[in-house]
């Protein structure tokens, strides 16, 4: 085995010398690149207890502020628990409440409803502004970037307000301007068939910078050289965007759908500062259904149960679209 190593070395030198400098320059390369993965992988026993201590500090606070109070609202949730009175044991009878209370399953059913309406359309309309920043020049794309992104800044709260004197029934800007054209004054917060896509508005346009500028962002990490050889094929403006641009933005738009379904079904602010809930529970979305019943029940079990439920449909509905919509490595990572 030696000898035939020996000889095999032999050739090998004899085949570097014929090919000349040329050919040896990528095998000293090669060789010093190996040289520091060698070194690397010569003490992984060091560098996986680097790296536990470095993942140690988030492992720590995950378990303190996320495990160990999920575990006590699931023992709870078993209780007639309340702030002022001793506990009872229940079982699954919180559970079995808050299921067969229909205004639970309607607040879950109108989130769904609301997230339907706000998702699609903030990403819509941030695929498009993107698109048109991006052909902007460097000193309009920045004035307009930060013109979008003001409304994120805003509280939740401020904007409701902002649009509750908006949606004023006598003296509202938008029954105002909609008068112009002879329309007749329309009651947005207090009629029940439009009230939850009037909250919708100020939802799409407080996450709309955010997902604009992430969505540009993903844009504008995509090669031109994609571009440019579509164009030397004849590809338009259409099928570059079908086949370029919205295959490279796929983990973009997974991260985007995800973030923002699980906002817009947990949307609270809007609810609870415009309508209260009401018209007729029309608004009454399944934060704000939890947060009533926290707040003025005596026991505090159910709305924990409901909120463990609730967990759980999210849950199940953010592991349905990553199954749907894998993720995919970056093709330069």
């Amino acid at each position: 085995m030696t000898t035939s190593n020996t000889d095999a070395g032999v050739a090998a030198t004899n085949a570097l010398s014929s090919t000349g400098a040329a050919s040896a320059a990528p095998v000293e390369a090669r060789t010093t690149d190996r040289t520091p993965r060698t070194k690397r992988h010569r003490h992984p026993r060091r560098d996986n207890l680097v790296a536990y201590l470095m993942l140690a500090p988030m492992v720590v606070l995950l378990i303190i502020f996320v495990i160990i109070p999920f575990i006590n609202a699931g023992y709870l949730s078993f209780f007639n628990w309340s702030f002022y009175k001793p506990s009872e044991f229940v079982g699954f009878r919180n559970y079995v409440n808050v299921l067969e209370d229909p205004d639970f399953l309607g607040s879950i059913g109108r989130g769904l409803y609301f997230a339907a309406m706000v998702v699609p359309t903030g990403m819509i309309l941030a695929f498009v502004f993107a698109n048109v920043v991006k052909g902007l020049g460097k000193k309009l794309s920045g004035f307009v970037k930060t013109s979008v992104y003001i409304p994120t800044i805003i509280s939740g709260v401020i904007a409701s307000i902002i649009f509750v004197v908006i949606y004023d029934y006598s003296g509202g800007i938008l029954n105002w301007f909609l008068g112009l054209f002879g329309v007749q004054p329309i009651a947005w917060l207090a009629d029940p068939s439009i009230a939850l896509p009037a909250l919708a508005v100020p939802a799409v346009w407080i996450g709309f910078g955010i997902t604009a500028l992430i969505m540009l962002a993903g844009m504008l990490d995509i090669p031109d050289s994609y571009y440019e050889a579509a164009s030397l094929d004849g590809a338009g403006w259409f099928k570059q965007m079908l086949f370029i641009t919205i295959p490279s933005l796929k983990n973009v738009i997974l991260y985007l759908l995800i973030a923002g379904f699980t906002a817009a079904i947990q949307e609270i602010n809007l609810p609870l500062v415009m309508t209260q809930g009401g018209p007729l529970n029309s608004t009454l979305l399944p934060n704000l259904y939890l947060f009533n019943h926290f707040t003025q029940d005596t026991y505090q079990g159910m709305p924990i149960a409901g909120a463990l439920l609730l967990f759980i449909v999210l849950g199940a509905i953010s592991a349905a679209i990553f199954s749907i919509l894998n993720s995919d490595k970056a093709v330069d990572g």
